[in-house]
């Protein structure tokens, strides 16, 4: 199949930086969110992303316009019926998710293939939805998008070879790399990284070691380029907590407990960058 129109669900922080590289990549986008606003907000971050490409020389100005040109906004659902791809960038949570595939399910033609962006749920689970489990897969793009190389590739059980195929043809026309990743909670990436922010936080709700030593020793001593706290508060508490919770309960094993002091940042509204505090102030 060759994908021509891509749907995103989602105008958010991740949805908007998906189909910012899809529409770089020359697909015709489709950007879905449940309000005006939100659709309006993600347009004017992709804008301003795009821009910072420009002010660099790294694109000319009527390139950008072009990018932007082949983004559609949509707050109604419906429009996904012209996609023949549609990555869902909605919420943690399982049952907001279970609902959009359900419905993009009766909404999609037959032919499109339905892709999660989820970063911890088991894709089986959501496939499990639809009438279609061969054509659900995982796409995990990482934060920022347009900056970050790798997109995690989960096959369900269901899924045929063709849309895995088709999967990865579309990583790579965005310029992204694949990596292929079993259907188990929290996948490859979030399996090893949520961990070990976990501990982190658990690093100081013990007392260990204050906030600045903990993100120093892994920015200074292990050559990452932010310290887990400071990533935390990038990704979303909240997220880092659903993820948590994901393989604390799908796994079964008490090392993923999520750390006490995050449950009680993300009860306080807490969440990081995105309301301006988390384990910083912004």
């Amino acid at each position: 199949m060759n994908v021509k129109t891509f749907g995103v669900i989602g105008a958010g922080q991740m949805g908007g930086g998906i189909a910012q590289v899809a529409a770089t990549s020359g697909l015709s986008v489709i950007l879905h969110d449940i309000s005006q606003e939100f659709v309006d907000r993600g347009l004017v971050a992709i804008s301003a992303n795009l821009q910072r490409g420009v002010d660099k020389g790294k694109m000319s100005l009527e390139e950008k316009k072009a990018i932007l040109s082949r983004i559609t906004p949509s707050t109604n659902l419906l429009s996904m019926q012209a996609a023949d791809f549609v990555v869902e960038a909605a919420s943690e949570n399982e049952e907001i998710k279970f609902k959009i595939f359900a419905q993009l399910d009766e909404i999609c033609p037959g032919r499109a293939i339905l892709a999660s962006n989820t970063s911890s749920i088991p894709i089986g689970r959501i496939a499990s939805r639809t009438r279609r489990p061969e054509k659900v897969i995982g796409m995990h793009f990482m934060n920022p998008v347009p900056v970050m190389k790798l997109v995690e590739v989960i096959r369900a059980l269901p899924t045929t070879d063709e849309t895995y195929d088709i999967t990865i043809q579309l990583v790579e026309k965005m310029g992204k790399t694949p990596a292929e990743a079993r259907d188990y909670p929290g996948f490859l990436a979030n399996r090893i990284l949520l961990p070990m922010i976990n501990e982190a936080i658990f690093c100081l709700y013990q007392g260990v070691g204050n906030r600045d030593a903990i993100d120093s020793v892994m920015k200074l001593g292990m050559n990452h380029p932010m310290g887990p706290l400071a990533l935390a508060d990038l990704i979303g508490l909240d997220t880092c907590l659903a993820i948590l919770n994901t393989l604390h309960q799908g796994l079964g094993d008490p090392k993923y407990r999520p750390c006490p002091l995050l449950r009680q940042y993300v009860e306080a509204g807490w969440l990081g960058r995105k309301t301006g505090r988390g384990f910083y102030s912004y």
